[in-house]
């Protein structure tokens, strides 16, 4: 049985408390590992760890810690199929995505931070004849990076390459459900050869790891990526710390899709937003609003694709939904089936749990599963189920569509269908959405901010914002 380990200053190291958890293969329902059960004392080595390493990691350049950086992107593209394996088991993800989604996204962030961070400029102002004022950005100190578990690998060096690229040292903490990949990394930057004490990664619980890492006084600085009932608890924890926090939360995001679309197009690629990663991704589109004159013909050919979307083992190739992530992630989605059916929705597809043959036979599987006739504001449209599970809703004005939209709690993401520039525009700002995709969805370039409004989060990630976010402005003002 796999067992992981703790790495703390360059170590792979035992739980302080001797005490591990069971890791559980979503596709089989069965335990194949185990990983640190760890609490305060271990967080506390890690601390000390980073605090040790800080002085010497970010006097080294931009230049000499990008180096390492890029070195370990490579690595992970060396062993991308290793990694796209312990991904998919760990996760239950298909096998097929997180080999061309989720560890080469992981690879292009080290590797675009790593050399991001030698183009970070100083700012400077001159008062002519008097002063010349510039400003130096200096890392934060230690920093906690606490990631999720829909997307493990991707969103855990989401956080962690920016904050080594501008001189960080790093407490991070990655989902105890999905652990594998992490502990792959771990063994990854010994290799590379990053500094002891640089990077530290603890595993364990949220209550008893990760609330540790928010409450040290010796971690200056929180991104956390997960629930938004936890990062709401994270910010109480934090705010009296006067800790910074970068919060990526939850989302419920509308699909616009107008009657002059590329039809096809928007139907394929609302498939996939609908139900990649069996939903579970904070950005997919779980709500459909489709402009009248073309809903039933959305409809059908929605419908007529989603017959392609093959239930199976991770492992199979031409697998498109694996296993949802736990059992209780997936009652919890269940129940959401149940609610909307009583909250008066008609069911179009799915809507079950799926039972396989063979290894699979006790996995946490379930049908793609699409509703029409909810109202707007019904639980099932308002509230984050982070599930194969879509609503389909006519609209009939432009307005109507945009206040639908805009009308949960959330403000993550949005995605528009339209052949119209102007009301491609138009529409875009006004959806209070801190990402906004036209005609197309998932799209990314590292160079651009990533956050949430509303209770989607606070913050931002990627480009400069990120590299802004671990570092602190310090303004020298030398008279002329």
């Amino acid at each position: 049985m796999l067992q992981l380990q703790n790495y703390i200053n360059g170590q792979l190291v035992a739980p302080l408390s001797g005490r591990y958890l069971d890791n559980i293969e979503p596709a089989t329902g069965q335990v194949y590992g185990q990983l640190p059960d760890s609490g305060p004392a271990d967080v506390a080595a890690a601390v000390r760890a980073a605090e040790a390493a800080l002085p010497a990691w970010r006097a080294r350049s931009a230049e000499e810690r990008g180096r390492i950086l890029v070195k370990i992107a490579a690595l992970i593209d060396a062993n991308l199929e290793r990694l796209a394996q312990a991904e998919s088991r760990d996760n239950g993800k298909p096998l097929s995505l997180a080999r061309v989604m989720d560890i080469p996204r992981a690879a292009s962030n080290f590797h675009f931070f790593g050399t991001a961070a030698e183009h970070f400029a100083t700012e400077a102002h001159v008062q002519e004849g008097v002063a010349l004022n510039y400003t130096v950005r200096h890392p934060i100190g230690v920093v906690g990076c606490i990631s999720p578990w829909n997307l493990p690998l991707y969103l855990f060096t989401w956080k962690i390459a920016p904050a080594l690229a501008v001189g960080c040292c790093v407490v991070a903490k990655p989902s105890e459900i999905t652990p594998a990949t992490a502990f792959l990394l771990s063994e990854l930057c010994q290799e590379a050869g990053l500094p002891a004490g640089v990077l530290n990664i603890v595993h364990g619980t949220g209550p008893g790891c990760g609330q540790a890492i928010v409450e040290h006084p010796g971690i200056k600085a929180i991104s956390f990526t997960g629930g938004t009932a936890t990062g709401r608890q994270l910010a109480r924890t934090a705010a009296p710390l006067f800790k910074k926090l970068s919060l990526e939360l939850g989302g419920k995001n509308p699909n616009l899709v107008f009657a002059d679309c590329d039809l096809a197009a928007a139907a394929a690629t609302s498939i996939r937003s609908s139900f990649a990663n069996q939903g579970q991704i904070c950005l997919c589109g779980s709500r459909i609003f489709i402009e009248r004159p073309v809903y039933e013909e959305f409809k059908a050919e929605f419908l007529r694709q989603l017959k392609a979307q093959k239930v199976g083992d991770p492992l199979e190739a031409d697998t498109k939904q694996g296993a949802l992530v736990s059992e209780a992630h997936l009652n919890k989605v269940l129940d959401y089936i149940k609610l909307a059916h009583e909250e008066g929705g008609t069911l179009l597809a799915g809507g079950h749990r799926v039972t396989l043959p063979g290894r699979c036979a006790e996995g946490y599987f379930l049908e793609p599963t699409v509703f029409e006739n909810l109202p707007h504001d019904c639980r099932t449209n308002q509230e984050e189920i982070f599930g194969p599970v879509v609503t389909l809703t006519p609209f009939d004005t432009e307005d109507e569509a945009i206040t639908w939209a805009n009308s949960t709690d959330y403000g993550l993401s949005a995605t528009i269908w339209t052949t119209n520039l102007t009301r491609a525009h138009r529409v875009a700002q006004a959806l209070h959405s801190g990402i906004v995709w036209v005609n197309t969805w998932l799209h990314r370039d590292l160079r651009t901010p990533f956050g949430g409004m509303k209770n989607s989060g606070m913050g931002r990630e990627g480009g400069l914002e990120a590299l802004r976010f671990f570092t602190e402005a310090q303004n020298v003002c030398v008279k002329l």
